[in-house]
């Protein structure tokens, strides 16, 4: 058995004040989204954990990478057909969260999620590279193939379709944007006595501020 009770560590890098932030969670965000990429450390700031609850009825986390945020919500690309594709066409309320090692923050974002204008997902595709491009088309994300060689023939033979031609998003590829409704931020200090932070959008979408106990 590996105890892991010794494992501990103090967080004093920063606090997190009301006397400081500002009054939409969004803007707080991209302060500290940016401060964590200045200060070095983490190779995606822009890694997330994604949280839904599955056709089986079971919560389900896994990686993806936020691709744009702005004061509407966060936006991510995938496969919708995939698992968490109709994880969210089923349930859309989904949650977002963020660790920040480097600077000892987490953010979690609790909202729903819906499918941006294609319009907007034909554009990212297009930015992609070709690789990518064919990679999203060669996977049936998720279900279950027999070898990895049965993905590498397929992408072979993609390669010599698109060879020269522009390659089109396909219908069962693009984004979601996740509508925050709550936004808590989360900052280590001393003796475990962390600063959270919680925002949650009120009728008037203006944002209700409060404090939580560690």
């Amino acid at each position: 058995m590996n105890d892991l009770s010794n494992y501990r560590k103090s967080y004093d890098k920063s606090e997190l004040l009301e006397s400081t932030i500002p009054e939409d969670p969004i803007n707080l965000f991209n302060k500290w989204f940016h401060e964590v990429e200045d200060y070095g450390g983490v190779s995606e700031v822009n890694a997330m954990t994604v949280a839904t609850i599955g056709l089986d009825g079971f919560p389900k986390s896994r990686v993806v990478l936020l691709k744009k945020f702005t004061e509407e919500g966060f936006i991510f690309y995938t496969n919708y057909n995939s698992e968490k594709g109709k994880a969210i066409a089923a349930n859309p309320n989904v949650c977002l969260s963020f660790f920040w090692h480097n600077m000892e923050r987490q953010v979690i974002v609790k909202g729903t999620a819906n499918k941006i204008e294609a319009a907007i997902s034909d554009n990212y595709f297009d930015s992609r590279p070709d690789g990518s491009k064919l990679g999203a088309i060669v996977s049936n994300q998720s279900e279950i193939i027999p070898s990895r060689a049965f993905l590498e023939n397929k992408l072979t033979k993609l390669e010599k379709q698109y060879e020269g031609s522009a390659i089109p998003r396909p219908a069962y590829w693009g984004g979601f944007m996740v509508s925050p409704l709550e936004v808590e931020f989360w900052q280590g200090r001393p003796n475990r006595l962390h600063d959270r932070i919680k925002y949650t959008v009120q009728e008037d979408f203006s944002w209700k501020i409060d404090r939580l106990s560690p």
